[in-house]
């Protein structure tokens, strides 16, 4: 059945079930006494009450039966009490004036049996989620379900008499009087050992459960431990004929039934069962404030009317009216904040938590700050055991807040395109995202017994999804931190580079030519021929070292790309390739120095990774121009690699920082087998 289909149809049960309750009062209130009247009403109230909760249980989970057995045991309360109320007004208050009071005897009789059975026997043996502990309580739901039954058509069948043997029942069959006699005697303990049988399920229940679970079998089972001591008491006064009376027969009767939705409506309220925390909430509201607003016009219309006289004075209708609309709001805001208290205890209402964290977005909050504010709202809203907030850097996600404080930080995970990873633990992320880009995670970890309920991860889905601003700025602030400490990084290790060339190269080769210097000088008077050979070499020698420095200071800034352009400049690095390399310049004009720069390290720093790395035969440097971009490409034939598998290497971690120092770009597409292409874009002016 659909759930919308079900709701209606439960619905409709209470209210015919109402129908039958309150037409079943009016007869009372015509018929007997006003004590007898009250009486009855406090037990529809209570059966009636009972419907709401299965009706609220039906609309939230169809398939749960405890929602049926609680409309079950609220039609069976309207159809008893009607009957027995028509029964009693044909019979005694007005005779014959009602047609069919021997039906309204039957009715009256048998259903009480359902009555009795349906609380004490199914509602103990499947709840609160409508199935049985486990599959060994089975054969006590056939034995249950059979007991039930049989006693349900034997009383129907049961040729008894009513008032006093002037009516038959219409139905009876001789035949069953002796099963009838034996269910009125000893069937009476035979129910209560079912009943015993079934409050053992819960037990086995309560030790399986849950902590959530565990209170609220808690309060049903107090109620249920009520309602069977009402019966073992009763039973016991009717084996030893003992006199009822009026606390046995109605007192005890009220607190009996009145635990059972009692119990059931404090485990709604207090423990959030079946999730709905929103419908109750409202429904505490509107009652307090149903019942304000009625004590202030008793108070003040009634009872200051009946001290001075006059019920119906039109001032004091005035008065009651200009007291409720001036203590409205204040009351209101009262019974909301009891309201919320009540069903969701000290934790904030998920309105609450978004309103604050909404508040918290126009706040000038450091990100040392915010991302733990951010993780404490999400622990403390949730009940969670630990909470953390996960941003993305790179191709990982890392933890950057965690609540409560303390312990280790894990270690940051891997991400594969726009998806979560595997999270450690029992940690259950929820992906933060802003326009379509998985930015981070906001992840909880809770305890088996006490997982989120529907509300609650939807408060977490909800706060991931306003999350993603914070997290994009949070992340640009991350990237540029980890960019400067590789850009200090790569200086010290290029200073350390340039100091080691400089001291084993052209340092060494200085030092050797000043000291042929000098020897050349002292031989100049002793043999003139050797001093002009020496001299021959040091020439030699000195023209080797120019070439080392100009060869060390084009890895500066070469001298050629100043002169002759990038073309120029990547043409003669591309002859020292150890593979054929082609520069295809396609009229790249001059650019700024860190444009052509940045483009002439990163085309050098490709052609070195495919002579490294990829095993490439050949590669093709293209130049060119594109919508106000200086673009360059190395393209190359080697054996390619997964970019969703293999992180990038400081290579390409290198180039990526190089371009978005000036606000470009760098994209690489490869694949196994298929060669590897780097392309960079960096703005450029006209």
């Amino acid at each position: 059945m659909k759930q919308g289909t079900a709701t209606r149809l439960a619905w409709v049960i209470w209210c015919l079930s109402l129908a039958l309750a309150l037409g079943a009062l009016t007869l009372s209130a015509l018929d007997r006494t006003v004590a007898r009247a009250v009486e009855n009403g406090i037990f529809v109230g209570i059966f009636m009450a009972m419907g709401v909760v299965g009706a609220l249980v039906v609309g939230r989970q169809p398939r749960n039966a405890v929602g049926w057995i609680l409309l079950a045991i609220a039609a069976c309360a309207g159809v008893a009490f009607l009957g027995g109320e028509y029964a009693n007004h044909g019979t005694f208050a007005d005779p014959g004036s009602l047609p069919g009071v021997a039906w309204a005897w039957w009715s009256g009789d048998f259903v009480w049996v359902g009555l009795l059975a349906l609380p004490t026997t199914f509602l103990l043996l499947l709840f609160p989620d409508g199935r049985l502990p486990s599959p060994r309580w089975r054969p006590v739901l056939w034995v249950v379900t059979a007991f039930v039954s049989t006693a349900m058509v034997v009383f129907a069948l049961d040729p008894a008499t009513y008032a006093g043997g002037r009516f038959a029942n219409p139905v009876g069959v001789e035949a069953l009087r002796p099963v009838a006699r034996f269910l009125d005697g000893p069937g009476y303990f035979l129910l209560l050992v079912l009943a015993v049988l079934c409050a053992a399920s819960l037990v086995q229940r309560f030790r399986r459960a849950d902590r959530q679970q565990r209170q609220q079998i808690k309060w049903f089972g107090f109620a249920v431990s009520v309602l069977v001591a009402y019966f073992l008491i009763d039973a016991l006064f009717t084996a030893l004929r003992l006199p009822r009376g009026f606390w046995l027969d109605t007192a005890g009767a009220v607190i009996a039934f009145g635990s059972l939705p009692a119990g059931l409506g404090i485990a709604i309220l207090r423990h959030r069962l079946y999730d709905i925390d929103v419908v109750i909430n409202r429904t505490v509201l509107f009652g307090l404030l149903a019942a304000f607003i009625t004590a202030i016009y008793v108070g003040i219309v009634i009872g200051i009317g009946s001290l001075v006289g006059g019920r119906g004075n039109l001032f004091l209708s005035i008065v009651a009216t200009a007291v409720v609309a001036v203590a409205f709001q204040p009351i209101r805001s009262r019974a909301g904040h009891f309201a919320n208290r009540l069903v969701y205890g000290k934790r904030a209402t998920p309105y609450e938590v978004l309103s604050t964290f909404s508040d918290h977005l126009g706040e000038a909050y450091s990100t040392e700050d915010i991302l733990p504010r951010i993780a404490r709202m999400v622990g403390e809203a949730t009940g969670a055991e630990r909470a953390r907030v996960w941003v993305r850097v790179g191709g990982e996600l890392r933890a950057a807040a965690a609540w409560p404080d303390g312990g280790d930080a894990p270690a940051p995970l891997a991400v594969k395109g726009a998806e979560l990873p595997r999270f450690p633990g029992e940690e259950r992320p929820y992906p933060v995202r802003h326009q379509g880009e998985l930015l981070g995670a906001l992840s909880v970890e809770t305890s088996r017994r006490e997982p989120l309920n529907l509300t609650q991860e939807k408060l977490v889905t909800d706060l991931a999804g306003q999350a993603g601003l914070i997290l994009r700025n949070v992340r640009l602030i991350e990237e540029l931190r980890a960019s400067r400490q590789r850009l200090v990084a790569a200086q010290d290790e290029e200073r350390r580079r340039l100091e080691r060339n400089i001291h084993d190269g052209a340092q060494q080769q200085l030092v050797a030519l000043a000291v042929k210097i000098r020897l050349a000088r002292t031989m100049t008077t002793r043999d003139v021929e050797k001093a002009q050979s020496l001299l021959e070499e040091l020439q030699g020698e000195t023209q080797e070292a120019l070439e080392n420095l100009r060869d060390l200071a084009r890895g500066i800034y070469p001298p050629l790309l100043a002169d002759k352009g990038l073309a120029a400049a990547l043409e003669a690095q591309a002859r020292k390739v150890p593979f054929p390399v082609r520069v295809e310049p396609n009229g790249v004009g001059r650019y700024s120095s860190d444009a052509e720069a940045t483009a002439y390290f990163c085309v050098l720093e490709a052609l070195q990774n495919a002579a490294k790395y990829a095993e490439a035969s050949s590669a093709t440097v293209r130049l060119g121009r594109e919508d106000g971009h200086l673009v360059f490409s190395v393209t190359d034939d080697g054996r390619g690699f997964d970019p969703a598998t293999t992180p990038p290497g400081s290579g390409l971690q290198n180039m990526a920082d190089r371009l978005e120092a000036l606000g470009g770009s760098l994209d690489i597409e490869s694949a196994p087998g298929r060669g590897t292409s780097v392309t960079g874009r960096i703005p450029v002016r006209p």
